[in-house]
């Protein structure tokens, strides 16, 4: 994949999603439109969708997404005619890169968004996917711009 574009109202969300849930971490669904075959270029995503963290402890160093709301995000999606190209968390009071966690249990085919929190407010986001071949995640370019008409409102399910 070649990068990420989002637009900068969306990462203003995510990065407000992350200030709002440290010092836990805050988790959801990237949302952009259905890749063409073959495509390798860079994905458009077009909205988040938040979900609730469901790790049962040590929530702020871990997020849990259950398989049933990934299945329910992805159903929510398709009636908008988007799928689900990736998630987004946060690091509260840890830089916004991968933790050795999170590489063991992401899939190689999404998008990663990391935002860093503190007690001060949000901080930075990255983004990431993991190389299918190495098992590693690398920084892919990340682009805040415009990507079209406004999407519904963020979470709006």
């Amino acid at each position: 994949m070649k990068g990420v574009v989002v637009p900068p109202d969306l990462l203003g969300t995510v990065r407000r999603f992350a200030a709002e849930a440290y010092p836990e971490e805050c988790c959801g669904f990237l949302l952009a439109a259905p890749p063409t075959v073959g495509s390798e270029s860079e994905r458009r995503i077009v909205d988040a969708l938040p979900s609730p963290n469901r790790a049962r402890q040590n929530r702020a160093h871990r997020f849990v997404i259950p398989p049933e709301e990934l299945r329910s995000a992805e159903r929510w999606a398709s009636t908008r005619d988007l799928v689900v190209a990736g998630f987004y968390h946060s690091h509260p009071d840890h830089p916004a890169r991968p933790s050795a966690f999170d590489q063991e249990h992401a899939w190689p085919w999404y998008v990663y968004l990391i935002a860093a929190s503190r007690a001060a407010g949000p901080g930075p986001v990255g983004a990431f996917e993991l190389d299918a071949d190495r098992r590693e995640f690398r920084e892919i370019e990340l682009r805040s711009e415009a990507t079209g008409p406004s999407p519904p409102p963020s979470g709006a399910r």
